[in-house]
């Protein structure tokens, strides 16, 4: 039972790519299939958890009757269901939104067979106890990512997927350069046994050049300050409910990467790298902040704006204290939920504008027609920003209070003021679109609002009542310092 309940929110939509390619001619049919198959195995998820903290152990399976650290394994630990929890929520809103879409891209018969096979390689990726495995599941995550912008309606759409693709390769090749220098160190990939060997002989030959090629590859996959360039364009040109997984989920593995890293893989030599991390982050929060502020286009500035929240996740995961890494944790979480609702919400704009484009040029006024999107938008943004009693003030509280606890004074002045600089750039889009005159502004039917609607009384559940995703994270923050549980499970039959 339990490894069926490991297993299933994985194999559910990765079985769904081949049965919705084969409902391809039936739209309707194939769309049901896919959004029920992904609640489904969102439904298997919440057991997995329930699982996991019932019995205080990871849930391991071995495929192949291989024994660890020989044959592939999957687990899922806190860390792995918590990401996997996050993952799929934000994965069944996306669907709920094309369901609801005007945009040409979904009516393509490939667009909801791509969408599992992207579900599918997120789902793999937080659930692979190896490093190689890893690997196989980020390129399901960059092929489909890439394919389902390359189909967009945007003019721009296959530029912004050729952008993504190819700095997806120099991800890879760092990717494989790392796994092959900590394989010929230690002969190993298995997360759990290489933590062990690692910590028996930090200084092997290769060790640090793996250790740096994988930091070079998370760098590029959560669209870290200076790997950034590529991810406005991409963000910005993909279908709405596919920009809304790409800014929420997928720059989130580059996130998991690090906190694999630094708690499990080189717990005890990553100071180097949170210090990289700290640096970073605070950078990435000035930079996304100011790049938001100055463009000239919704989702653009929704995808800067990515990149600074980013960096208060990074700041927690560098200053690696308990507080710090669960606050990294409950902010993962709920800007998942914030960036997808409000990029669908930006795209909902853009499909009611009489060129359809969420270009500030085009949507300005569109709004006016349109006061329950507004209202939803405005609360969305307070909590981009930080504002109580919303989610998004839980996530920067933490983060605050832990640098306060940690010490850390001047990264924490710094990120603190360039936060303000989200309040700016949202209510200046807010007036721009709700409130400013548009004569070619026309009352007009667009994207439905159901999904961004759900993640935004969600977000707003989770910031009147925040004890349980804190209590959670808090307890993962835990987990994630104390990794014994973690390798005995693997590397001990548990």
């Amino acid at each position: 039972m339990n490894a069926a309940s490991l297993l299933l929110p994985l194999l559910l939509p990765l079985i769904g790519v081949p049965i919705t390619i084969l409902f391809r001619k039936q739209r309707r049919l194939q769309s049901t299939i896919a959004f029920l198959l992904m609640l489904t195995a969102l439904g298997f998820t919440i057991n997995l958890l329930r699982i996991v903290l019932t019995t205080g152990q990871p849930v391991t399976v071995q495929l192949g009757a291989w024994s660890a650290p020989f044959g592939i394994t999957l687990t899922a630990d806190l860390l792995s269901v918590f990401m996997l929890l996050m993952t799929q929520s934000v994965l069944c809103a996306g669907l709920l939104y094309a369901l609801g879409s005007q945009e040409q891209a979904v009516q393509y018969r490939t667009f909801y067979p791509l969408f599992l096979a992207l579900s599918s390689g997120l789902t793999g990726a937080f659930l692979t106890g190896d490093l190689f495995n890893l690997f196989v599941f980020a390129e399901i995550i960059v092929i489909s990512g890439a394919a389902l912008t390359a189909i967009a309606d945007d003019k721009y759409g296959v530029e912004a997927a050729y952008k993504y693709f190819y700095i997806s390769t120099l991800a890879s090749v760092f990717f494989l350069l790392g796994v092959g220098a900590l394989y010929v160190a230690y002969g190993t990939l298995n997360m759990a046994d290489l933590s062990v060997r690692i910590a028996a002989d930090p200084n092997a030959p290769l060790a640090m050049t793996g250790m740096a090629f994988l930091t070079a590859t998370f760098l590029i996959k959560s669209a870290t300050f200076p790997f950034h360039f590529w991810q406005p364009d991409f963000h910005a040109a993909a279908p709405t409910a596919v920009s809304a997984m790409l800014s929420s989920l997928v720059v989130k593995m580059g996130v998991y990467g690090f906190f694999r890293m630094t708690t499990l893989l080189f717990a005890e030599e990553a100071g180097l790298l949170k210090l990289l991390l700290v640096i970073l982050g605070v950078i990435g929060v000035l930079y996304g902040g100011f790049g938001a502020l100055g463009t000239h286009n919704a989702k653009r500035m929704l995808a800067y704006s990515t990149l600074a929240q980013i960096g208060f996740i990074l700041v927690g995961i560098g200053w690696g204290t308990p507080l710090s890494l669960a606050a990294a944790l409950v902010f993962t979480f709920n800007h998942a939920l914030i960036k997808a609702a409000m990029l669908m919400l930006a795209g909902a704009m853009a499909s009611r504008a009489a060129v359809k484009s969420a270009s500030f040029e085009v949507i300005v006024g569109v709004g006016k027609y349109h006061p329950v999107a507004g209202l939803l938008f405005l609360i969305g943004g307070m909590a981009l920003a930080g504002i109580p009693p919303l989610n998004g003030f839980v996530s920067k509280l933490m983060i605050f209070w832990s640098g306060v606890e940690a010490a850390q004074y001047i990264p924490l002045l710094i990120i603190g003021v360039a936060s303000i600089v989200t309040l700016v750039y949202v209510i200046r889009a807010f007036m721009r679109v709700w409130f400013e005159d548009n004569p070619q502004a026309k009352p007009k039917e667009g994207d439905k609002l159901l999904a961004p609607a759900l993640l935004i009384v969600l977000s707003l559940v989770l910031g009147l009542w925040s004890e349980p995703l804190v209590a959670f994270a808090q307890t993962t923050a835990a987990w994630m310092l104390e990794p014994n549980a973690y390798i005995l499970a693997i590397l001990g039959g548990g």
